[in-house]
């Protein structure tokens, strides 16, 4: 059996690139076996909320693969949080499941991370049964609703919950947690100019707008210390006209790292809210996703979904440069994502100075990949960016193109 990641020997330099593109790095107060994170992908795998074998066999995939870690999204702060109906939240129910599941992982020799967060405006008031919750109250074009305006009891609470999701991830054996402020979930709106139309403290300049994400991850990490190691996935760009860009990302990046709340940023970029393609980049499957849909929404995507799943053309590395305005801003290790696919990817990483990368849909294609690079495999990935495995969510997450 292979030790647990927190037993490994650190690297002689905290975070920096071994000799070996595969070694060992530090992230916080845990050593990952490899810079190679399993980007949190949302798996479709938690039937009422509960950890399924189904679940941990997605993990131990990439695990047994080789990746350094691997992050199971989205585990709700609380249920209002929740984006679509079984997602995970910290109740006692789902902590044996948990446990079950990080133990799985650290038998395959990898760390495992917990992606935590409300959804906030992105949280779908059907499943949940109360309105979804944003900055400012708004309309909700996907869902025909109206998003209430979050009051001060439910930030406190929202904070509280984080702070609460954080521990208990530490009882479960998870090695990391993602705090999630990216992609217009309920700390990404409140830093986007777009969405937050506040006139209190948490509204209008820069430094309110923030208030709210240094806020959550300063009571995680005056409650954790250092148990755990704290990422933050951080949106660079909305990718919608008057929304968060990447100026306002460096500034924020720069206090997050002044705060000493995280031990590393993820970049991302898009907005579930208003434009989630933004991100993947791609072809946008507009057929399949109507497919399996619902009516009326199926209607909507066949008449509408053009203008709501526009597509980027694809390009290896395609976040890279926004991330390197970031890069140079901070010292504060930072995770590359968006379009990593093979050897040469990770070694641009590397080059360009971001400690580890982050792959989503090309270990959905090739679970192994790391393990084949780690061989010395220089072929480019399999992934096509066809985007298919999107539309797979609903019967559990899954690249289409896969055989076995």
């Amino acid at each position: 059996m292979t030790t647990s990641p927190r037993a490994a020997a650190p690297p002689d330099v905290p975070g920096t690139p071994t000799d070996d593109l595969l070694g060992p790095v530090k992230l916080g107060p845990i050593t990952l076996r490899n810079r190679v994170i399993k980007a949190a992908t949302f798996e479709g795998l938690t039937p009422k909320g509960r950890v399924s074998d189904e679940l941990i066999e997605f993990h131990r995939r990439p695990a047994r693969g080789g990746v350094g870690m691997t992050t199971v999204a989205y585990c709700a702060v609380d249920k209002d949080g929740r984006t679509s109906p079984g997602q995970i939240t910290w109740d006692d129910e789902a902590m044996p499941g948990l446990r079950t599941l990080t133990d799985a992982i650290h038998d395959e020799g990898a760390a495992i991370s917990a992606q935590i967060g409300h959804a906030g405006p992105v949280a779908s008031a059907k499943y949940n049964h109360a309105p979804a919750l944003a900055p400012s109250r708004q309309f909700r074009l996907t869902t025909q609703s109206f998003a209430r305006r979050a009051s001060s009891a439910d930030l406190d609470r929202i904070v509280e919950r984080h702070v609460r999701a954080a521990n208990r991830a530490i009882e479960a054996g998870f090695d990391a947690i993602e705090l999630h402020f990216g992609h217009n979930y309920f700390v990404s709106s409140f830093l986007s100019p777009r969405t937050n139309r506040r006139r209190d403290e948490y509204g209008g300049s820069l430094e309110n707008r923030a208030r709210l994400a240094r806020r959550v991850g300063r009571a995680v990490r005056d409650s954790v210390g250092d148990r755990i190691a704290i990422l933050a996935k951080l949106g660079m760009d909305d990718g919608v006209r008057g929304g968060f860009w990447v100026d306002e990302a460096i500034q924020v990046a720069q206090w997050l790292e002044a705060d000493g709340t995280v031990d590393a940023l993820e970049l991302t970029a898009g907005s579930s809210l208003l434009n989630p393609m933004y991100l993947f980049k791609g072809d946008a499957p507009l057929r399949e996703f109507a497919a399996v849909m619902p009516q009326p929404t199926k209607l909507g995507v066949q008449l509408f979904g053009k203008h709501f799943l526009r597509e980027y053309p694809y390009r290896d590395a395609y976040l890279l440069e926004d991330a390197r305005q970031i890069r140079a801003a901070v010292t504060l290790p930072l995770v590359l994502l968006g379009g990593i696919t093979d050897r040469a990817g990770i070694q641009l990483a590397v080059d360009e100075g971001f400690e580890y990368v982050a792959i989503a849909r090309a270990l959905l294609r090739e679970p192994d990949l790391v393990e084949q690079i780690r061989r010395g495999d220089h072929r480019s990935g399999l992934c096509i960016h066809c985007n298919k495995c999107m539309t797979a969510i609903y019967g559990g997450t899954h690249c289409v193109l896969r055989t076995s």
